[in-house]
């Protein structure tokens, strides 16, 4: 960016009329992080060519980031008052909106955008995340169900959110504990606390009242249960763990994130697998010390499980 920004202020050295070299200026700045100077570029831009609707776009990109929201959503309504489809434009509307409070307002962007693309994942989550906000969780949980299931990790956490609370869904503690994992699985640390705190509950070990106990030991065998669905050409086997019998099928490599979520669902013979696995491997398939479980065994072990900390 440092690269652009020299060739194109050579340019506009050269001839100071070029106002797409201003306009690309105006980008390379920003994504250098010199927003001031990003800023008087485009301006500069739009003063000789105020119709550029990319150098428009552009600085009501850097006005957010710059958190000048009334700024920010003026140039974006002038946009949309010649505009009025462009996704880029409405979405970046919903988010300034949000920033300014309009929650109603930023509802309506964001349901603009998935009008015109009801694959943006993000408008999807986002406009969840209002109805959430606005106390309409009805029609929220629906939005983060879809969002979820398209693999949004943060709508992942709200869904289970909304299975743990019961917030405009059935309560199901089982489908909570999925959603959770599935976000976790994807770096969504609140998720990852979420389940902390149910395993601190079912263990027994958390200040929350013991009747809770029996519907999470439950709902965390439910879980366990719901598994072995993913994989239709296994089957269940009493005790038996979905890991362990991919392990028996040759499947080491599928077994390992399996027994990972069956020991995070408080199955002790996926930890004792888990335990054999880390030390010994699996001969042509899996070697011994795998970074997953270690990964696994040092998050539990934060927990004080016991089996983890040894």
């Amino acid at each position: 960016m440092a690269a652009a920004a020299t060739a194109l202020r050579e340019a506009l050295r050269r001839e100071p009329d070029l106002i797409q070299a201003r306009a690309s200026l105006g980008l390379a700045l920003y994504a250098a992080g010199d927003l001031d100077a990003a800023v008087e570029e485009l301006r500069a831009a739009l003063s000789r060519q105020p119709d550029t609707v990319s150098a428009r776009l552009t600085l009501a990109a850097v006005l957010v980031a710059k958190q000048d929201w009334g700024a920010a959503r003026a140039e974006l309504e002038q946009i949309l008052s010649e505009k009025p489809d462009l996704l880029e434009a409405n979405y970046s509307l919903g988010v300034v909106r949000y920033a300014q409070g309009d929650l109603d307002g930023a509802i309506e962007a964001y349901g603009r955008v998935l009008a015109g693309d009801p694959q943006n994942q993000d408008a999807r989550y986002s406009l969840a995340l209002m109805l959430k906000l606005v106390h309409r969780d009805a029609e929220a949980a629906p939005e983060f169900l879809r969002a979820a299931q398209a693999g949004h990790a943060r709508a992942q956490y709200f869904a289970g959110t909304a299975y743990a609370g019961g917030l405009g869904v059935e309560r199901n503690l089982a489908l909570a504990i999925m959603w959770w994992f599935r976000a976790a699985e994807q770096g969504v640390t609140q998720a990852e606390e979420a389940l902390a705190q149910l395993r601190q509950v079912a263990l027994g070990q958390s200040r929350r009242a013991p009747a809770d106990q029996p519907a999470v030991e439950q709902a965390f065998r439910d879980y366990r249960a719901a598994l072995w669905r993913d994989f239709p050409d296994l089957a269940a086997n009493g005790d038996d763990t979905v890991g362990g019998a991919l392990l028996r099928r040759g499947r080491a490599r599928e077994a390992v994130p399996v027994l990972i979520r069956e020991a995070g669902a408080l199955s002790e013979p996926a930890q004792r697998l888990l335990e054999t696995l880390y030390e010994q491997g699996v001969v042509g398939q899996l070697p011994a010390h795998d970074p997953r479980i270690l990964g696994y065994f040092n998050r539990a072990a934060a927990e004080g499980l016991r089996a983890p900390v040894r």
